[in-house]
């Protein structure tokens, strides 16, 4: 049983870390760390109790920070995730932060902008540049969403280690299936039809995902929440089938899967790929217990009216007690936590700067 529950928020304007007791009756919030900067992604690894977090320093550039302590104090890392001399690339951001698999000691990924891929074997110290995915035959098509062209997120199949999937916007999902040795397209059911009245299209690659989920108890199924639909796989994305119907849009960045119950997942829908703010400017969480065949519509303590947020893709995360908690954090500030599934909510005590992140540990 979790002695604290720690939610890990990433924002423009820095770092925060909200502490509870396992009731998660109350908060306490600390921080900012890394104030003033670009925090896109924190995440906990819990091989070793280190909190990561992607940091963008106007001066120093991109780099991963690691802490100890739960975030009381952080490294000042040499460097960060670097091109190689004759990639014609240069790092702009680091987008995601994927701590490895339990038995990958001291193994972090990173996700970045330009869209590739780094790995690290020593929790952070050093980085390399993973060039068989920048080698795929499709690189030089792919283009970039509206917040640039990166490797936005990863997962990890927990029971074959030689399996990952990477998400681009606007590229599409990569999977390999030998270590990374190749990476192939895998995104076969997924709509291509960003403009209005544009007939969709089922291309190998060039799609807009915004973000993937897996549950470790049912690793060959994952769910994605597309520029184009929300979908499921059931055979490690050999197939999505598209599981947007009974949702009010189709278009969204928030999505998180139950941490116990591979059926149950939770998404935070958008207006459109235009109006970046909740359908009629009312929050609203929309819950599954059946794998998406249908949604119910969860808006007990959220905002009902004139509410021009939005949950960015990394700005949604369900904790691992029972019942589960459920997390999201808008681009305006505010972070909503239910303590029951969704079934109501409540907001957190600090008004935050815009949340591009949040993420969840157990301690």
């Amino acid at each position: 049983m979790a002695r604290q529950v720690l939610v890990l928020v990433g924002t423009r304007k820095g770092a925060f870390v909200m502490e509870s007791g396992a009731a998660r009756s109350r908060w306490k919030v600390r921080g900012p760390y890394h104030e003033g900067q670009n925090v896109m992604h924190m995440a906990f690894d819990a091989r070793s109790g280190n909190v990561f977090a992607a940091v963008g320093d106007p001066w120093f550039g991109s780099r991963v920070y690691r802490s100890a302590d739960l975030g009381h104090t952080w490294n000042e890392p040499a460097h960060g995730p670097a091109f190689p001399e004759g990639t014609d690339l240069k790092l702009q951001k680091v987008w995601h932060v994927e701590p490895g698999r339990p038995q990958e000691r001291g193994v972090v990924y990173a996700g970045v902008e330009p869209a590739a891929l780094f790995k690290s074997s020593d929790d952070g110290d050093s980085w390399q540049f993973v060039q068989s995915l920048n080698d795929h035959p499709s690189r030089p098509t792919w283009q970039p969403g509206a917040g640039g062209l990166c490797l936005h997120t990863i997962v990890l199949d927990p029971v074959n280690p030689a399996r990952m999937y990477v998400a681009i916007s606007a590229a599409g999902v990569f999977r390999t299936t030998d270590g990374g040795e190749t990476w192939h397209p895998a995104n076969k059911g997924t709509r291509v039809n960003f403009m209005p009245d544009q007939p969709p299209t089922y291309a190998e690659m060039g799609q807009c995902v915004h973000k993937v989920v897996l549950n470790p108890s049912s690793p060959r199924r994952l769910y994605q929440q597309n520029h184009c639909g929300i979908y499921r796989t059931e055979d490690g994305a050999d197939q999505w089938v598209e599981i947007s119907e009974g949702l009010p849009s189709d278009w969204g960045f928030g999505i998180a899967v139950h941490p116990h119950d591979a059926d149950s997942l939770w998404v935070c829908p958008g207006t459109s790929g235009y109006k970046h703010w909740v359908p009629n400017a009312q929050v609203a969480v929309y819950r599954s217990r059946n794998k998406g065949q249908t949604w119910d519509k969860l808006t007990a303590g959220l905002p009902q009216k004139d509410a021009y947020l939005n949950v960015l893709r990394e700005g949604m995360v369900a904790d691992a007690l029972e019942p589960a908690g459920v997390y999201i954090g808008t681009n305006t500030g505010q972070l909503y936590w239910s303590r029951d599934e969704g079934d109501t909510w409540r907001l957190a005590p600090t008004l935050f700067p815009g949340i591009n992140s949040v993420g969840v540990a157990m301690a």
